[in-house]
């Protein structure tokens, strides 16, 4: 019978606060006999990271990436590492990109960013999935990083964010809070928000919760870059790159709770919300400009200026779930079915060179974005052959569906006609389906170790099937020290824009790679997934003060799926200089790497003193066959916090996060050797931020602060690189954000 405590293995993960399990509760706990699930198991893994609720107490200025970013081996990056949509920076797992993380609500996949057209070289305009719950929503936020996140199958290469909502108490609860931020600058856009909760028992067997949210952060000034942009000649002199979008939101979500017999939970789950964004100038190129009627540039759109401070894209996000959980002698099991629709309105966009994501006419349309998923598992537990295991077996069957109408309007007639593709009047829908099962053991080995082997096969309908084997397996040498380490196969199968031959891109010659002149870009349904074998080896260390830890990570990514670099065909036909374009087609990329560090080391200093720090140093990152990294992120990232209790009331903190250098892309959009500005980097710099909380009574609350306390202001420069050759916009190196300056947060919140 194993002594192995896996609850207390896993309260010593969070790494933004003090893991508050000591060395010497887990010896108490491991005198129990206590052997999760798999999924348990692999929480323990040295790639994971719990968020507790005292954590999410410092509330975030925009919304839960704030906080997730302060995990090790997390950073906030745009979509691609061109640089496009720069400010619209998302969570980025170990390097791997924003599009191998996977969000999750209670265990459910969040996909409503899928909405949003995928472009040329990787840029979505969309904000990302993390605010769709409120912050007072939640309960804890697991983070699993490299083979932890394997199990959750397509989309989670990097990583997996699952935000765990709070539960049902036994007694009538409610919440309400407000919480402002105000910049000491006008040009940075201010936030406000307001939450309401109720939640409680409306029988002994009925239960129910509903979270209301209305929050609005404003957009920057529409010149807040001014003064700071990459070189820009001729009819480009004096433009700039716009800063970051404002965005409204409007969230509302509910639940009953049924317990029909004891060991039985059914929940049933519905939630509306609405995300608008507050237009700050920004497009695709950060070129402002658009063509006339008489095919000449204008150096400044007039629809980019008539839609400062508007909505120019809306999405609506629906879901329903029916959940069902038991509890049995000898085990447990879950079982989920989920219906997620998205519409994302936005003005309609340009598909071609110096226009794409440019607006294109006054006009809205919709892409609807269709999601079904449904899940079931049983986990088991068994001695056999005098080791205990527990064994889990599942299900999963998932099917979105996609009708962009605005992705297929890109017509032939300049550039020729590609063969076997209409000019126009395509179809505008796309869909696939992935149906997998899934095996996993818990094995307790001996007294101090757990082994966690497991495997998950998908069948994708558009590229078959994938075997994900994984491996994760945990050693106590002592009651203080023990060594973890984890190997998974991960995949990504192609996004439903990548493999629709109907969306077409089309490029005059600036964005064709080679330069040879004009070019198609054409969706390519012979794609294959994207795998990863990722690999980690960790050790830690949890006494009664202290916590450390180090982990290695190895990720060896195959098929990644970009830009084709050779063109498979010609276009027939055409006009004047721009007839018979080349074809090229999204291709796999055949190998890149990504490697790096992640620590942790908190020390509780006395019972009123607490100093966390965490930190990630990446040592790799490339396509092996360009040599350019995968995602724009610092060369390490550290985190550190100081927490004092003063008394039963007073609380105080001060957190620091030092980013190191960042480096630009290599190439350009032709494959040129980037020179000059264009091939600087972000140097090395640090945020301070300073607040504390107060009870004003045993229900009131008040928390306060300042963030950005030394006023360290980044601007955005342009885009990695340039948009023509020879240059009339030169590329920002790795300035393609903004990083707002110091501004002053104040929040209230009551329990009744």
């Amino acid at each position: 019978m194993t002594q192995i405590a896996l609850a207390s293995a896993i309260g010593l993960l969070g790494s933004t606060g003090w893991a508050h399990t000591t060395a010497a509760e887990v010896a108490e706990l491991s005198e129990v006999q206590v052997l999760g699930t798999a999924e348990d198991a692999i929480k323990q893994a040295p790639g994971v990271s719990i968020i507790t609720a005292d954590d999410l107490q410092d509330p975030p200025i925009k919304d839960l990436s704030d906080i997730v970013r302060k995990q090790p081996g997390v950073n906030l990056t745009g979509n691609s590492s061109s640089g496009q949509r720069g400010n619209s920076r998302q969570i980025d797992i170990r390097g791997m990109g924003p599009e191998n993380t996977m969000i999750l609500v209670d265990g459910k996949p969040v996909s409503s960013r899928n909405s949003v057209r995928y472009g040329w070289r990787g840029e979505r305009d969309t904000r990302g999935d993390s605010n769709w719950v409120p912050i007072e929503a939640i309960e804890r936020v697991e983070v699993l990083r490299g083979p932890a996140a394997a199990r959750y199958g397509n989309g989670a290469a990097g990583g997996a964010v699952n935000i765990i909502t709070k539960g049902i108490p036994d007694r009538f609860q409610g919440h309400a809070s407000v919480y402002t931020e105000i910049p000491e600058s006008s040009v940075d856009g201010d936030t406000r928000r307001a939450s309401l909760g109720l939640a409680g028992p409306i029988s002994e067997q009925l239960g129910f919760r509903i979270n209301m949210n209305a929050a609005k952060t404003d957009a920057d000034a529409w010149d807040i870059n001014k003064g700071h942009a990459s070189t820009r000649t001729g009819i480009y002199t004096g433009t700039y790159p716009a800063g970051r979008e404002g965005v409204r939101n409007r969230d509302v979500s509910g639940r009953l709770s049924l317990k029909p017999a004891a060991g039985h939970v059914i929940d049933f789950d519905a939630s509306f919300s609405r995300q608008g964004n507050i237009y700050a100038g920004d497009t695709q190129n950060t070129n402002n400009y658009t063509v006339n009627a008489n095919g000449e540039l204008v150096a400044t759109s007039q629809r980019v200026l008539d839609n400062l401070g508007h909505e120019t894209n809306t999405m609506y996000r629906q879901t329903a779930a029916i959940t069902h959980k038991g509890t049995y002698a000898l085990g447990s099991s879950l079982a989920f079915f989920q219906v997620e629709k998205t519409r994302n309105k936005r003005l309609d966009e340009g598909l071609a060179g110096g226009t794409e994501g440019l607006f294109s006419s006054d006009n809205y349309s919709t892409s609807d974005l269709d999601s079904y998923t449904a899940h079931a598992e049983l986990s088991r537990r068994a001695n056999l052959a005098g080791m205990e295991h527990v064994f889990t077996v599942g299900g999963e069957w998932v099917r979105q569906q996609l009708n962009d109408r605005n992705s297929v309007t890109q017509t032939t007639t300049e550039g020729g006609s590609v063969p076997g593709l209409d000019n126009t009047g395509r179809s505008s829908k796309s869909s696939a389906t992935i149906a997998s099962v899934f095996v996993e053991d818990n094995i307790a080995l001996t007294q101090n170790t757990l082994l966690t082997p497991g495997v998950r096969v998908d069948h994708h309908s558009e590229v078959g099937v994938n075997w994900s084997p994984s491996l994760n397996v945990s050693h106590f040498l002592s009651e203080q020290w023990s060594i973890k380490a984890g190997v998974a196969r991960a995949y990504k199968a192609p996004n439903l824009y990548q493999s629709n031959p109907n969306y077409l891109l089309y490029s005059r010659g600036i964005g064709c790679w080679g330069g040879g002149g004009a070019c198609y870009l054409q969706g390519n349904p012979d794609l294959k997934a994207e795998t990863s074998l990722n690999k980690e080896l960790g050790i830690e260390y949890a006494g009664e003060r202290w916590l450390a830890g180090l982990t290695y990570f190895h990720n060896d990514y195959r098929n990644k799926i970009e830009a084709g670099k050779t063109a498979s065909g010609t276009a027939t036909g055409g006009t004047g200089a721009y007839a018979g374009a080349d074809v090229f087609h999204w291709s796999n990329v055949p190998k890149a790497v990504i490697s790096g560090l992640e620590g942790t080391l908190n020390w509780r200093i006395n019972p009123a003193w607490e100093w966390s720090n965490n930190f990630t140093y990446m040592i790799d990152s490339k396509n092996k066959s360009t040599n350019e990294q995968l995602s724009i992120i610092p060369k390490y990232t550290v985190n550190s916090r100081l927490n004092w209790t003063v008394n039963s009331t007073l609380s105080l903190h001060a957190s620091t996060t030092l980013f190191g250098k960042q480096k630009p892309n290599r190439y350009d959009f032709q494959g040129l050797l980037l020179e000059g500005e264009e091939a600087r980097a972000r140097g090395a710099y640090a945020l301070v931020n300073v607040g504390g909380y107060y009870a004003l009574s045993k229900t009131v609350r008040l928390s306060a602060g300042v963030n950005n306390l030394f006023d360290k202001r980044l601007y955005r420069e342009g885009n990695a690189v340039g948009v023509n050759n020879p240059r009339t916009i030169y590329g920002a190196g790795a300035n393609t954000y903004n990083e707002p300056g110091r501004s002053y947060y104040l929040s209230v919140s009551a329990d009744f």
